[in-house]
C-alpha cells in the first residue's frame, strides 16, 4: 500500500503544500501553514493519482434561449433581511454569514427562524457554541420563547444531516457556527482548513439534495474578515456581513456576495432591549442629534443599492506644531481623504501642510462610494474657515484630480430622500438629463473645486 503523503494546510486562505513554511505564498501569512492528515484537497496525496474506473454519465446540454423561471423563496418575515437576500431565502441555498463577536448574529437569526417558523415552516438552529439551555434564554429574553423552532447542539455533520433528513425537510437550517463542525470523512480537528471545508461541502450537498436553505455562520478575524479558508465563501450562494460598532446601537446587514439577488442592498437594525429593530427610514438615524451651527460639518446623500441614505461627515482642520501633520479618518478611504486633500491644495488654493486633518462619518456608517468627495472637501472647506455650511443643503459629487466636479449615478432620488427629510437646496453637478427634469429641491450647480471654495468664503463674508 502507497504511503500518503503528508500535507501542509494555510489556516487563513487554504493554500495546501506538500512541506512546511514559515510564510505563506498565497497570502502572505507568518505561522499559519499547520500540517493535516486526511486532506479533504483532491489535488493531494495518492487519491488524485488513483485512476477511475466507472464511465461518466452522458447529460443533455441545452441552449441560451427557453423559459427563464425565478427562484421560488420563502420570505423571512423580517424586511430588512428580505431586502439584503433579494426576497427572501431561495430553495436550497447556502449563505454565509459573518460579524464581529457580540454584534448581534445570534440575536438576528433567532428572529429570523421564529418569524419563519411562526408562518408554519420547519425551522432548526443547530448550536455548535451554545447548550440548548443558552439559546432557550436568548429566545426569552426576545419574547420568541413560544416560536415552534427546534433546537439541538450538535458539531458532527453526518449526525445533523441524518436528523434533518428526517420527516419534511426543514425550511430553513441554521449552523452556528461552521467552525466547529467536524465531519467524520476528515482525519483533522475541528475549526482546521480541511474540517470547515469537508463540513460546509457536506452541508451544501444536503441544500442541494433536499431543498433546505441553510445559513452558516463564520467566525471574524482581527481585520474583519471571515475566518476559514477562502474557498468557503466560493462555494456558498451568499456572503453577508453583519456589521456595526458596539458603541453604537445600529447594526447594518450588507451582502458581499449574492448568486440570486443584488450585492448593493443593506438592511439597518436598531439593537435594543427586545433585540433588534427594523429601521425603515436609516437617514432620521443618522442625522439626529446633529449640530446646525458648527463649521466643519456637511450632510451627504448617499446611496447604498436603491436606498438613498443621509449621513452626516464631520470634519476637523487644526494647526499643528509636528513636521508631519495627522491624516485620520473613520468611516471613509484613506487614499480618497488624501486626493481630496491634494486637489483643494492644488486648485482650491487652500494650504493644509500645516494642518492636521481628521474625517469622521457620524453614526460609525461606512461610505464607500466616490459621490462623496463633494461633502468631504464642503467639510474640510467649512473647518478650515471656520464658516458653518448651510443646514438645509446637502452636498454630493465625485471630484477629479483636475478639480473637477463629475456627476454621479440616481441624483433624483437623492434629492427626493433630501426633501423629504426637510432639505431645500443641494449643492451638486447636474447632468444634461437631469436639466430637464423637474427636481423636488433647489439643486445649485457646481462644476469645479474652486465654485465650492468661493461659495463657501462668500458666506464667511457675509455673516462678518
Amino acid at each position: 500500500m502507497a504511503k500518503r503523503q503528508p500535507s501542509f494546510a494555510c489556516q487563513s486562505c487554504g493554500a495546501v503544500y506538500n512541506r512546511w513554511k514559515g510564510k505563506c505564498e498565497a497570502c502572505g501569512g507568518w505561522n499559519t501553514i499547520v500540517e493535516e492528515t486526511g486532506s479533504a484537497n483532491p489535488m493531494v496525496g495518492p487519491v488524485a493519482t488513483r485512476p477511475s474506473r466507472a464511465k461518466g454519465r452522458i447529460f443533455p446540454l441545452e441552449g441560451l434561449s427557453g423559459e427563464a423561471k425565478e427562484a421560488p423563496r420563502t420570505p423571512s418575515g423580517i424586511d430588512e433581511f428580505d431586502r439584503v437576500t433579494g426576497g427572501g431565502f431561495v430553495h436550497g441555498s447556502v449563505i454565509l454569514l459573518g460579524g464581529d463577536p457580540g454584534i448581534g448574529k445570534s440575536t438576528l437569526l433567532m428572529q429570523a427562524s421564529a418569524a419563519l417558523a411562526k408562518q408554519g415552516h420547519r425551522v432548526a438552529y443547530i448550536s455548535g457554541e451554545e447548550a440548548v439551555a443558552q439559546v432557550r434564554l436568548r429566545a426569552e429574553r426576545l419574547g420568541l420563547g413560544q416560536a415552534p423552532v427546534e433546537l439541538a447542539s450538535e458539531t458532527n455533520v453526518e449526525d445533523i444531516v441524518a436528523t434533518l433528513t428526517q420527516g419534511r425537510p426543514p425550511a430553513l437550517a441554521i449552523i452556528d457556527s461552521i467552525q466547529t463542525m467536524w465531519t467524520e470523512t476528515v482525519e483533522s480537528a475541528p475549526g482546521t482548513v480541511t474540517q470547515v471545508r469537508g463540513s460546509a461541502q457536506a452541508l451544501i450537498r444536503f441544500a442541494k439534495t433536499t431543498g433546505t436553505a441553510v445559513i452558516l455562520v463564520g467566525h471574524v478575524t482581527k481585520d474583519g474578515q471571515i475566518a476559514g479558508p477562502r474557498v468557503v465563501e466560493h462555494m456558498v450562494d451568499a456572503v453577508v456581513s453583519f456589521e456595526g460598532d458596539t458603541g453604537h446601537h445600529f447594526r447594518i446587514l450588507r451582502a458581499v456576495k449574492n448568486r440570486f439577488g443584488p450585492t448593493d442592498e443593506i438592511g439597518v437594525f436598531e439593537m435594543s432591549d427586545q433585540g433588534l429593530r427594523e429601521v425603515p427610514n436609516p437617514s432620521e438615524l443618522f442625522l439626529a442629534g446633529r449640530d446646525l451651527a458648527t463649521p466643519g460639518t456637511a450632510v451627504f446623500a448617499g446611496m447604498e443599492g436603491t436606498r438613498p441614505l443621509l449621513v452626516e461627515i464631520q470634519a476637523l482642520v487644526a494647526p499643528t506644531s509636528l513636521g508631519n501633520p495627522r491624516r485620520a479618518v473613520v468611516g471613509w478611504d484613506q487614499n480618497r481623504l488624501s486626493m481630496v486633500l491634494a486637489v483643494l491644495e492644488a486648485h482650491g488654493g487652500l494650504r493644509l501642510g500645516m494642518h492636521d486633518v481628521y474625517l469622521n462619518v457620524a453614526g460609525g456608517l461606512r461610505i464607500t462610494e466616490p459621490a462623496a468627495d463633494l461633502a468631504a472637501a464642503a467639510a474640510l472647506v467649512s473647518s478650515l474657515s471656520g464658516s458653518p455650511l448651510p443646514p438645509d443643503t446637502v452636498y454630493f459629487g465625485e471630484m477629479g484630480l483636475s478639480g473637477a466636479i463629475r456627476p454621479v449615478a440616481q441624483a433624483p432620488a437623492r434629492l427626493k430622500e433630501a426633501a423629504k427629510l426637510g432639505f431645500s437646496n443641494a449643492v451638486s453637478p447636474v447632468s444634461r438629463t437631469e436639466k430637464k427634469e423637474k427636481l423636488p429641491l433647489a439643486a445649485s450647480s457646481i462644476g469645479h473645486i474652486t465654485d465650492l471654495v468661493a461659495g463657501i468664503a462668500a458666506r464667511k463674508r457675509k455673516a462678518s
